[in-house]
C-alpha cells in the first residue's frame, strides 16, 4: 500500500497463500514481484508460490533470511536481514515491513514524488 501512496505506482499485497486466488494469472515476464520470505512456519509453502511464479517468468525480489542460499538459487535479487535467532516468529510481519517501506520511499522518491506530501491523501479520517 505504501508503494501504492506516494509513488502512485499500482500495486497490491497478497499473502503467499491467496497467489493461486486470482494473482497468478497476471504474472509475466513484465510483472515485478516483491517476496518476503522469512524462515517461518510457511516457509516452504512460500517458497513453493515464488517457484510457481519464477516459473512464469516474473521478476522477483525477495527479501529473506540471512544465510539463506535457497533464495539466491532462485533469483540475483536478494536482500537479507539480519538473522535473530532470539527473535519470536510472530515479530515477522514488523520486521519485513521495515525495507518493504524503505524501498517504496526510495522508489516514489527516485520518481520524483512529494514522499512528505503524497496526493490525495488525507493526514487523518474523519468521520461524519
Amino acid at each position: 500500500m505504501k508503494l501504492k501512496e506516494i509513488s502512485y505506482i499500482h500495486a497490491e499485497g497478497y499473502a503467499a497463500g491467496e497467489l493461486k486466488h486470482g494473482p497468478i494469472a497476471l504474472i509475466d515476464k513484465d510483472m515485478p514481484i516483491l517476496g518476503l520470505v522469512p524462515k517461518d512456519n510457511v516457509y516452504e509453502k512460500t517458497i513453493s508460490n515464488i517457484e510457481e511464479i519464477k516459473a512464469r517468468q516474473g521478476r522477483l525480489f525477495l527479501i529473506g533470511s540471512k544465510g539463506d542460499r535457497r533464495l539466491t538459487k532462485i533469483t540475483d535479487h536478494v536482500l537479507f536481514m539480519p538473522e535473530n535467532k532470539t527473535m519470536l516468529p510472530e515479530l515477522n510481519p514488523i520486521l519485513y515491513t521495515i525495507p518493504a517501506q524503505l524501498l517504496a520511499y526510495e522508489i516514489a522518491a527516485m520518481r520524483g514524488c512529494d514522499v512528505d506530501q503524497p496526493r490525495n491523501l488525507a493526514k487523518s479520517v474523519t468521520v461524519e
